[in-house]
């Protein structure tokens, strides 16, 4: 079924491909429309894949989500537009300009973490740059997947848009097709067996991975500020995030005071009813049994090498709950300072100087993220001039995902292309050149023969222009 599928995307890709912004508005008509009437069974599914609080679900995923898709839609007639090119000298009379084309049939596989947005965002964009599209969404989040394919189903023909479920398996034999895209987004290991996969066939891909997004917070920081926005950034979605703070370096001198101030957010943010974290409904679950597990081992792994956890650290795999932990460590050889956590656990490592923060993160895999929380200048420089990351969050974090005008992605380990906005049209799309001779042609003067007249025209060309 899913090569048949694919066969009749390939069969109308190029219909597709041709179709008029107000066609491609209407698909995305559509899919507002079914979002807002729908908002409430959205919210049910992801409740029931992970226990996400109903609020938080319109924060993270359905606003940013309509958001792009508002956005697409005002934008659209400005980004299928041919763009001029600037003439050259020697190609005066040629006009010039570049058109943004449908790459064709594109495969999205999407994660579990944030499972309707990070499925309905690529898709809007693949659906502006004029693509047919196979959505395979992740096994884990089962109830929204289902709920996924029943949208798209409901919506559009498979010939143009169709989701197919399954197990990695599945996804095994859909990357076996001759896809003209790859949009991915997952772990890091996973994305090199897409790279792998897509190299066969030469096939494009965008990899949206993770890695380990620090945050520096020297002695000038506004610390109360600085403990509230990491507090509330780890632990949202149960710090199953990829471009969540991963780990925080702090400045010797002030690493108490800030780690009470830590403490005294997520007190505030999860205990302010007077219950207890686990009854908190605000407060999410661990996706599966086995991300639990991972999650508790690495707790287990930084105490028998001398760590030491300062809150939380309770967890409870019958319900999947993980308190939020704080652990201050120095050890460069757990689990949790050398793999990505994706969990609600955050380590606090001290440092004396800028240069041994740099040098920390420069030890590890390039994240998606440097956060940096300081009001000295010179310092923020320093480190994004010696550090590489997929993005930069002064005194802020998290939030950068949400501003469509930013290109959003990693470099290296934490992935590679962009999306969102206009970057994800273009992710989309092939930009093709364009050229087309004018009436005369000043290219003639220097067609063979060579004559000693044309080598002094040539000569000028290679010394003055």
């Amino acid at each position: 079924m899913r090569k048949e599928i694919f066969q009749l995307q390939f069969e109308n890709k190029t219909n597709i491909k041709n179709t008029f912004e107000k066609e491609r508005i209407q698909k995305l008509i559509k899919i507002q429309k079914w979002i807002l009437t729908n908002r409430d069974r959205i919210k049910t599914a992801l409740h029931n894949d992970f226990k996400k609080n109903f609020d938080e679900t319109d924060l993270t995923e359905i606003y940013p989500v309509l958001s792009e898709l508002k956005h697409a839609k005002r934008n659209l007639k400005k980004w299928m537009n041919p763009k001029s090119v600037r003439r050259t000298l020697t190609l005066l009379t040629h006009k010039v300009f570049i058109k943004y084309e449908a790459k064709g049939n594109v495969l999205i596989i999407s994660p579990w973490n944030y499972p309707f947005l990070l499925t309905i965002g690529p898709l809007i964009s693949a659906i502006a740059a004029g693509n047919s599209v196979i959505i395979k969404p992740s096994e884990f989040s089962e109830n929204t997947g289902k709920l996924i394919e029943e949208m798209i189903s409901e919506l559009f023909p498979q010939n143009e848009i169709a989701v197919i479920r399954g197990n990695r398996n599945v996804s095994s034999e859909l990357l076996e097709l001759n896809f003209d895209h790859i949009f991915f987004t997952g772990s890091t290991e996973v994305g090199k067996i897409i790279a792998k996969s897509a190299a066969i066939n030469l096939t494009s891909i965008t990899l949206e991975l993770g890695g380990k997004s620090p945050v520096i917070i020297d002695e000038t920081a506004d610390l109360k500020s600085a403990a509230e926005k990491i507090v509330w950034g780890k632990f949202l979605n149960k710090g199953q995030t990829c471009i969540a703070p991963d780990y925080v370096l702090v400045d010797k001198k002030i690493i108490s005071q800030f780690s009470k101030l830590l403490i005294e957010s997520i007190d505030k943010f999860y205990k302010s009813s007077g219950n207890n974290i686990q009854e908190n409904g605000d407060y999410a679950r661990i996706i599966s049994e086995k991300h639990h597990n991972k999650l508790t081992e690495m707790i287990e792994n930084a105490l028998v090498n001398g760590s030491k956890i300062i809150y939380g650290g309770n967890h409870n795999l019958e319900n999947r709950f993980i308190e939020p932990t704080l652990i201050l460590t120095n050890c460069k050889n757990c689990k949790i300072t050398e793999e990505e956590i994706f969990g609600p656990i955050l380590p606090i490592i001290e440092y004396e100087k800028t240069d041994d923060a740099i040098e920390w993160i420069n030890n590890l895999c390039a994240p998606l993220t440097i956060y940096i929380f300081s009001k000295n200048k010179k310092v923020i420089d320093k480190i994004t001039s010696q550090t590489e990351s997929g993005g930069v969050g002064i005194n802020d974090l998290v939030v950068q995902f949400s501003h469509y005008h930013l290109p959003f992605g990693g470099v290296k380990n934490s992935g590679m292309g962009r999306s969102h906005g206009f970057a994800g049209f273009k992710t989309f799309s092939n930009e093709r050149s364009y050229i087309k001779s004018g009436r005369f042609n000043l290219l003639k003067i220097i067609y063979p023969p060579y004559t000693n007249f044309k080598k002094k025209i040539i000569d000028l060309l290679v010394r003055y222009f």
